[in-house]
C-alpha cells in the first residue's frame, strides 16, 4: 500500500512511519516544514512533500497514487482550533476523494454519549464526523490516555506521581479510564490499512485494564520502586485550576496540560472491542505498559516526544540573515572563547547542551526565567531533550527547538518562550589555527513594539553574567573533558 502520513513531525506519526515502511508500505510523508525530518533515522525511506492540512491546494499532488491518509493532527496551536479541525480535516476529506484514496485513517479521542464534551473533545469527535460522512470510507480509532515514554499522558502521570509523595487530588482523579499502550494504538494504525474495503466506522481502542486516574498514579509508584502515595481528595480543583497546577508540578505546559485534563473528567472506557477480530494480537497491561516506558526513559532510548510539535503560540519564523529584518530592528549578543579543545570534543558539549547537562552558566537565573515563564503558561525550563548527547532538527531543548544543526559547526536554536518578540541562540565551532578550537556564541532577539525593546534593556545587564559565563564554562568543560579522555 502507498500511505500518506500526516503528522509525521508528531509523537505518533514519528513512531508510525517506521512501522509502516516495517511492513512493506510506501510511505510519503506531508509536513509543512520538510527539514524537521532531515535527521531522523528513516528520512532516506520516505518521500516528504511539503504541505499543509489547512491549504488545500497542497494536498492533492500530496495524495496523487496515494492509497490510505493516515490523519494525525490537531489544531492546539490555534485559537479557533475547532474551525481550524473542522476546515482541515474537510480539506483533507475532499482531497482524499478527489486522488482516489481508498481509505483515511484517524486518531480521535475516546469520549461517553449523551454529555457535554470538553472543547477539545468534541473537536476530536467531530473531526471523525467528517471523516466518517466522505465519500472516502474511514476508519476512526478512539483511544484515551496513552501510555508510552515521551507522551503528554504519560509525562503527566509519571512527574505527578513522583514528585508528589503526599497528593491533594481533584475529583476527576476517580474518572474511571481504559489506558492503551503506545505499542498497541501503532499496531492498530498499521493494522487497519489492510482491513476490507468499505469498513466506515469508529473502533474503541483500549488496554485491557479499566482504572481510575488515582489507580494509575498508585500502580505507576509500585512499578517505578516508589514509596506509596498518600492522596486527599477535595472538591474545588477544577479541571482550569488542575491544568495550573500540572503547568507548576510538570514540563507540561498549560496548553497542552488542559485538553488532557479535560478529556479525564469523563468517563472514557471502551463500549466495543470489535478491532480486536480485525486486527488480531494482544493489548499490554497498565504495569506492563509502564515498566516499557521506564526502560526506555532510563536506557535513553525515546523514538519521539509531545515536544516533537510545536509548542501553541511559539514563534515558527526563521533566523533573520539580515539584522534589519524587515526594516525593524535586532539585538545581538555575539561572544567567543578560545579552547585548547579539540572541535569534536566541544562540539560534544555543544550538542549535549540542555537536560540534564544545564546550560552552563548562573543556573538560579535560567531557573527564574524558566519558572517566569511557567507562571504566564510557557514550556518553561523543565521539557528537557529526548537523548541526552545527540540532536536533530525540529526536537527541543527546554524552552528552545532546534531550528539547524551542522555538525560539528553549528547548532541554532529558536526560543519557545514567552517574549515579547522572536529569539535565537546560535552556537558555533572552528578548528583554530595552531590546535584547539573556537567556540562562537550569538544571540539575536526581534522585538516586537516597545514592549519588545524595554524587555531587551531590562535583561541586558544580566547578559554578562548568563552568555558570558555559558561561553567561558562551555570552553572550560570541553578542555576537562578532554583531559579526562586523556587521564
Amino acid at each position: 500500500m502507498r500511505c500518506l502520513v500526516t503528522g509525521a513531525t508528531g509523537y505518533l506519526g514519528g513512531r508510525l512511519v517506521p512501522r509502516l515502511i516495517a511492513e512493506g508500505h510506501e510511505v510519503r510523508c506531508l509536513v509543512r516544514d520538510p527539514g524537521k525530518l532531515r535527521d531522523v533515522p528513516w528520512a532516506g525511506d520516505v518521500e516528504v512533500v511539503r504541505g499543509d492540512v489547512l491549504s488545500p491546494d497542497t494536498l492533492g499532488p500530496a495524495m496523487a497514487g496515494v492509497d490510505v491518509v493516515h490523519y494525525l493532527v490537531h489544531s492546539l496551536q490555534h485559537d479557533d482550533f475547532a474551525d481550524a479541525d473542522r476546515r482541515a480535516a474537510e480539506n483533507t476529506a475532499r482531497a482524499a476523494e478527489a486522488a482516489g484514496v481508498k481509505r483515511v485513517v484517524y486518531l480521535g479521542g475516546l469520549h461517553p454519549e449523551g454529555v457535554a464534551l470538553s472543547p477539545h473533545l468534541a473537536s476530536r469527535k467531530e473531526v471523525g464526523e467528517v471523516f466518517l460522512a466522505s465519500a472516502v470510507p474511514a476508519v476512526v480509532l478512539q483511544a484515551a490516555v496513552v501510555i508510552g515514554s515521551g507522551s503528554a499522558s504519560f509525562e503527566m502521570l509519571r512527574y505527578l506521581t513522583e514528585r508528589l509523595p503526599v497528593m491533594v487530588t481533584p475529583r476527576w482523579v476517580h474518572s474511571r479510564i481504559q489506558p492503551i499502550a503506545v505499542r498497541d494504538v501503532l499496531r492498530y494504525l498499521v493494522g487497519v490499512v489492510d482491513l476490507p474495503d468499505g469498513v466506515n466506522r469508529t473502533f474503541d481502542i483500549g488496554g485491557p485494564d479499566v482504572l481510575t486516574y488515582l489507580d494509575m498514579m498508585k500502580r505507576y509508584a509500585a512499578v517505578a520502586g516508589l514509596r506509596p502515595r498518600r492522596v486527599l481528595t477535595v472538591p474545588f480543583l477544577t479541571p482550569r485550576l488542575s491544568s495550573h497546577w500540572v503547568n507548576v508540578v510538570t514540563p507540561v505546559p498549560r496548553s497542552i496540560a488542559a485538553p488532557l485534563i479535560e478529556s479525564l473528567v469523563h468517563e472514557v472506557v471502551c463500549r466495543e472491542d470489535d478491532i480486536r477480530a480485525l486486527v488480531p494480537g494482544e493489548t499490554t497491561a497498565y504495569d506492563r505498559a509502564v515498566e516499557l516506558a521506564l526502560n526506555r526513559i532510563r536506557d535513553a532510548d525515546v523514538e519521539t516526544r509531545w515536544s516533537n510539535a510545536s509548542v501553541p503560540g511559539a514563534p515558527a519564523d526563521p533566523l533573520p540573515s539580515d539584522p534589519d529584518w524587515s526594516g525593524g530592528s535586532s539585538f545581538v549578543d555575539v561572544r567567543e572563547h578560545d579552547t585548547t579543545a579539540s572541535v569534536e570534543r566541544l562540539w560534544a558539549v555543544v550538542e549535549g547542551i540542555g537536560g540534564e547537562h544545564g546550560w552552563y552558566s548562573f543556573p538560579l537565573a535560567w531557573a527564574v526565567r524558566g519558572w517566569l515563564d511557567r507562571l504566564v503558561g510557557g514550556v518553561g525550563l523543565r521539557r528537557g531533550r529526548r537523548d541526552p548527547k545527540r540532536l536533530h532538527v525540529g526536537e527541543a531543548v527546554d524552552w528552545w527547538r532546534v531550528e539547524e544543526i551542522d555538525r560539528p559547526r553549528l547548532l541554532r536554536l529558536r526560543a519557545e518562550m514567552r517574549v515579547p518578540g522572536l529569539a535565537w541562540l546560535e552556537l558555533r565551532v572552528a578548528e583554530r589555527e595552531g590546535g584547539g578550537s573556537t567556540y562562537r556564541q550569538r544571540a539575536v532577539f526581534v522585538p516586537r513594539g516597545l514592549a519588545g525593546h524595554a524587555y531587551w534593556w531590562l535583561v541586558w545587564p544580566f547578559h554578562g553574567l548568563v552568555f558570558g559565563g555559558m561561553v567561558r564554562n562551555i570552553a572550560s568543560e570541553a578542555e576537562l573533558t578532554s583531559e579526562v579522555r586523556k587521564s
